[in-house]
């Protein structure tokens, strides 16, 4: 046996034990990361009683459902949806076809200012929205938009193209312009060209993009709170105030409606997955 043999050998159990210690600390942070969301849903699922208990455990010595039926019959439970659906809807959609055209356009043309405005995106998405708060109320209400969900759509909006934009012109950038040269050679125009070849390899990136601009829009709260002020408007975030009133938190109804909540992201999310982890990879490998 060849020394270069017997010292491949050597090294398996320190590789293998590596590997096991990895696991292990792989496991026990997604285990601290899973907790939070465990807790949510079961603490829905336990009577009030038990939720203001001091003796906590693991899993509900009783199971009940009354959570979820106040949560639903508590008022604006339909308002609250209807804005909630859409503010993000009509934001992700829109700031989808405005990133990706902006992509488009950074990523097949060359004119002046190019780099300096990709900078620049880089730039804002770098500055915590929380530090633009005053000057977006003071513009929004000169302009009418507070209390309208125009200006709540706008903020949201503009809050995810500089990432949105940036992500899809990873894809862009990596489609050879050949693809869509020979499509217009066979009689496409540049926009037939685009949807027939070009959007098809985009999708990854768009499905990356759409799940941060949903997750975005969606659970946002700040804002929400800051610029609408109608209650009949109120997100479904901003709506999760009135469990709590001068008598207390109903904090199993609040537990419920946090979970239910939290289902449409994690389906949209199950949907698009595959196509998420495609996108956070290949977009990355030329820019």
């Amino acid at each position: 046996m060849s020394s270069t043999t017997q010292t491949t050998q050597a090294l398996r159990p320190d590789r293998k034990k590596s590997r096991l210690h990895l696991d292990i600390l792989g496991l026990g942070i997604a285990l601290v990361m899973v907790f939070p969301v465990y807790w949510l849903v079961i603490s829905a699922l336990r009577p009030n009683r038990e939720i203001r208990s001091y003796d906590q455990t693991l899993w509900p010595t009783s199971i009940t459902f009354d959570n979820f039926v106040r949560a639903t019959e508590q008022p604006n439970f339909g308002t609250a949806i209807q804005s909630s659906l859409i503010v993000a809807v009509t934001a992700v959609v829109g700031g989808m076809i405005i990133a990706t055209l902006a992509a488009l356009a950074i990523g097949r043309f060359r004119f002046f200012g190019r780099k300096a405005l990709v900078l620049i995106m880089i730039l804002v998405q770098m500055l915590p929205p929380t530090a633009m708060l005053i000057p977006i109320y003071a513009q929004l209400n000169a302009m009418g938009g507070i209390d309208e969900y125009w200006g709540l759509i706008v903020v949201y909006l503009v809050s995810t193209l500089p990432f949105a934009t940036i992500m899809i012109r990873g894809f862009v950038v990596n489609i050879p312009v050949e693809l869509e040269e020979s499509a217009m050679v066979d009689g496409c125009t540049r926009f037939q060209a685009f949807r027939r070849v070009i959007f098809p390899l985009l999708a990854p990136g768009l499905a990356a993009a759409s799940i941060f601009a949903l997750v975005n829009a969606w659970n946002e709260y700040l804002f929400a709170y800051i610029l609408i002020n109608d209650n009949s408007k109120y997100t479904l975030n901003v709506w999760l105030m009135t469990f709590t009133t001068e008598r207390g938190t109903d904090y199993g109804a609040l537990m419920a409606a946090s979970t239910m909540i939290a289902i449409p992201v994690v389906v949209f999310f199950m949907i698009i997955q595959k196509k998420m982890a495609t996108g956070l990879t290949s977009g990355a490998v030329k820019g």
